[in-house]
């Protein structure tokens, strides 16, 4: 088979794998959310995370990722659009009603070359790629072009990702292996079960990348220095997201404690100041083990 024909069933496995069914709740979130950006700047918004793999979004937040076109329409604050730039992505909070509860959604924002930028396996931190070579869905799309270039972006990340699992070895041993490390490279609590359980769940979605993406080259990497690097990006996200997610430290206490087990209590002098706050409860959660 030649290279062109190869990405070409490549390109069709993404915008399969896209192309997922979900409920209402979940259209009518993306839908609230889109609504807050400019006319014509959203080109397509991804959704992934607990709520696509079937959990309730009576239990959860929503996650979602909205890709615009350009940087200065991630934030109205020039700043705020500068850093999501230099450290993508931005992460929001919003609610709205829906029947008779509450949809509440987490909403990174980034622009589409930024991340196509942050897929590639040049970029040596895997926050993007390593996400988003996992199964997601494709919510909305502006055009047929946005769409064409959002699928391209997905199979970079899974190109890239790929090519790692392969330097751990043959099969799914080498995506849990991939999946683990990456997760090191986050201030994040999942150990090896939870790779297990992700690559087993979607078992056929990884084989059929497998033999998609054969002709890719093992990428060995120095995996201590990737985790330096990435504990540090992490720190930096988090204090950028208390800056600009409303609830933003009740949501992270949330998040620690929802997978790791530790309780994390706050109290109101650290939710009013969210960057101070982390700052004195960080060497507790590390010397509990919530995140590692």
């Amino acid at each position: 088979m030649s290279a062109a024909s190869q990405h070409a069933e490549q390109l069709a496995f993404v915008q399969q794998s896209l192309d997922v069914t979900v409920g209402d709740d979940i259209h009518a979130m993306a839908d609230y959310v889109r609504s807050g950006f400019d006319d014509g700047a959203v080109a397509g918004i991804l959704v992934y995370g607990s709520c696509l793999r079937g959990v309730s979004s009576k239990d959860s937040l929503i996650d979602f990722y909205v890709l615009v076109y350009r940087a200065d329409q991630v934030s109205s604050n020039r700043l705020s659009a500068i850093g999501c730039k230099v450290l993508p992505p931005n992460v929001y909070y919003a609610e709205t009603g829906f029947e008779d509860r509450t949809l509440r959604a987490k909403f990174a924002v980034l622009d589409v070359e930024t991340f196509g930028k942050w897929v590639k396996p040049q970029t040596k931190n895997p926050y993007f790629w390593a996400r988003f070579s996992q199964p997601c869905g494709l919510m909305f799309y502006s055009d047929e072009n946005a769409r064409g270039l959002i699928c391209e972006h997905i199979r970079q990340a899974i190109e890239t990702m790929y090519g790692h699992c392969r330097g751990f070895g043959q099969g799914n041993a080498g995506w849990q292996e991939a999946l683990v490390n990456t997760y090191r490279t986050e201030l994040r609590a999942e150990g090896p079960s939870r790779a297990a359980e992700i690559v087993e769940r979607n078992s056929e979605y990884y084989e059929r990348i497998a033999s998609l993406f054969d002709e890719i080259k093992p990428t060995k990497a120095t995996w201590f220095l990737r985790r330096l690097q990435g504990k540090a990006f992490s720190v930096l996200r988090l204090l950028k997201a208390s800056l600009t997610f409303t609830g933003g430290a009740d949501y992270l206490a949330w998040k620690i404690s929802r997978h790791s087990g530790v309780e994390v209590k706050l109290k109101p002098w650290q939710r009013r100041h969210p960057i101070i706050g982390a700052l004195f409860i960080l060497p507790g959660l590390l010397r509990k083990g919530a995140v590692k």
